[in-house]
């Protein structure tokens, strides 16, 4: 799944185990057995012990093969990136869980029911799994995704799917403890996961980086928080990974870095909105 940058003006996102046997085992009367299965050494071992050395030797070999099954099993961590700097004329979205994708034929058509065109399509492999990535640009302008409700729209329709077509990501997505088959065993400690930080980022802007727990409508609150105080959202970067969301802005003020006091107010301004409760105006 993808990643995405965000550039605002008004409030919209502009782009941006084999296992070895032991050595010289010989199970004959008199035999040395070296460097097998946690056993330094075993001597003079007889005929009569021959039995009994097999059954530890296949038992340790069977408990290996055990592990190394419960490796292939493990479930990776699903990863869905939004990224707005990496080409300037679309919307790159990256997707990730482990090598478990295939064509994400499903997750295309159901961008393109967004009013999404998916220009270019590309998938690599490394040590952490497939990547799928797409450019997508808006259907009725031609142009990269600027709209931050449109955005996080991209997100939670790639999460569904991912939900819908590998249930076994629910216990690794914060959107499982309420759609999926399974919620997470461990809830991410939102005070604990709270990150915030304003680098420079040039003459005319800084950088702030985020990050907290994964929730719905994350993307679209976070640049509605910021430009609620006249900063400026300029592009970006906004990345799911597992239950945490960890976004990259590129923001200004007046078209100038943001200045330390400000930094501090943006900042107690996230942090108030991200660790208080998400219930709806309309349940009091």
């Amino acid at each position: 799944m993808a990643a995405a940058g965000l550039g605002v003006v008004s409030g919209c996102f502009g782009v941006k185990a084999g296992l070895k046997p032991a050595a010289d085992r010989n199970l004959a009367s008199g035999c040395s057995l070296k460097s097998g299965f946690g056993f330094d050494a075993l001597q003079s071992c007889n005929v009569s012990k021959k039995r009994d050395l097999l059954m530890v030797l296949k038992a340790s070999s069977a408990t290996a093969v055990e592990d190394e099954s419960s490796k292939d099993t493990e479930i990776p961590t699903p990863k869905v990136i939004i990224d707005q700097d990496a080409d300037p004329d679309a919307t790159v979205v990256e997707i990730t869980f482990g090598d478990r994708l295939g064509l994400l034929l499903d997750t295309t058509k159901a961008l393109k029911n967004l009013g999404l065109n998916v220009v270019k399509a590309n998938v690599f492999l490394d040590s952490s799994g497939k990547h799928n990535m797409f450019a997508i640009t808006r259907a009725d302008t031609g142009r990269k995704v600027e709209d931050p409700e449109l955005l996080e729209a991209i997100r939670m329709t790639i999460i569904n799917n991912l939900l819908k077509y590998h249930p076994e990501s629910s216990a690794q997505l914060a959107i499982g403890a309420a759609f999926g088959i399974s919620p997470p065993k461990k809830p991410v400690n939102v005070d604990i996961a709270t990150h915030i930080r304003v680098t420079d980022d040039g003459p005319k802007r800084s950088l702030l980086y985020v990050e907290t727990a994964d929730r719905p409508g994350l993307l679209a609150d976070l640049v509605q928080i910021i430009t609620d105080i006249n900063i400026s959202v300029e592009s970006g970067e906004f990345d799911t990974e597992g239950l945490l969301a960890k976004a990259k802005f590129h923001v200004s003020y007046g078209n100038r870095p943001i200045s330390k006091p400000l930094q501090q107010v943006l900042a107690n301004s996230l942090r108030y909105f991200l660790k208080r409760p998400t219930t709806e105006d309309s349940s009091f």
